[in-house]
């Protein structure tokens, strides 16, 4: 945690990435699909104009190369705006996977950032 900001309570970074996800809740609904605004080892953030109540388990499924299996808790709610969820369980390789995606595409930001950087306006 020692390069996140004072206030920053997550263990891991965020990162901006788009990633479906298929969730489904305690309450035996149908599986809702969506995305992910950013992820990370630990949570994720997901924008949906119906969030869930904080609290609510959930159950989801991200799509990298593969399907990742996470158990999750709501953190965070805001209004027509979506979710902050914590990652609360899933198995080693699943976690694997993940941790290998985050750092595939975190790698591929630092190298966009720089190449952008690198580019110097035309006159």
């Amino acid at each position: 945690m020692s390069d996140t900001e004072p206030n920053e309570r997550r263990e891991h970074t965020r990162i901006k990435v788009r990633v479906p996800v298929q969730i489904q809740t305690d309450h035996g609904d149908g599986p809702i699909r969506g995305a992910t605004a950013d992820l990370s080892l630990s949570g994720c953030y997901i924008e949906t104009i119906f969030p869930f109540p904080v609290g609510t388990n959930l159950e989801m499924q991200l799509s990298i190369e593969t399907i990742v299996l996470i158990v999750a808790t709501v953190v965070t709610c805001d209004p027509q705006v979506g979710n902050g969820i914590r990652f609360v369980r899933m198995l080693p390789e699943d976690r694997s996977a993940l941790e290998a995606f985050l750092g595939a595409a975190e790698q591929a930001q630092d190298s966009e950032l720089q190449r952008v950087g690198r580019q110097t306006p035309k006159e």
